[in-house]
């Protein structure tokens, strides 16, 4: 007589939404308001009248968020802004915080 052994596995899978980050920009005396739409529409694909918002955002309390996105998209569009900032010759400065 043999016995049988029946193992009944179930995987559960879960699921979890990645975590999000703010791209953050920060207010300086020196890169032009033109400078802070053009990375927003170009970088962050902002409309025009979004872009301004935003920089005005940050001209007038100092900091004001891009967008926010998954870690890497965020890391890879602040990227992107620094080195536009860096060929124009601009201080600019990007941050990320988790959300």
């Amino acid at each position: 007589m043999s016995e049988k052994t029946i193992i009944k596995e179930e995987d559960k899978i879960d699921i979890k939404r990645p975590k999000l980050y703010k791209v953050l920009m920060h207010n300086d005396d020196y890169t032009t308001m033109e400078f802070v739409i053009e990375i927003l529409t170009k970088v962050f694909n902002r409309s025009v009248i979004e872009a301004t918002k935003i920089m005005f955002d940050v001209h007038k309390k100092g900091i004001g968020i891009a967008g926010i996105y998954t870690y890497d998209i965020a890391k890879t569009k602040l990227n992107q802004a620094m080195d536009m900032a860096k060929e124009s010759g601009f201080p600019f400065k990007l941050s990320m915080e988790e959300e």
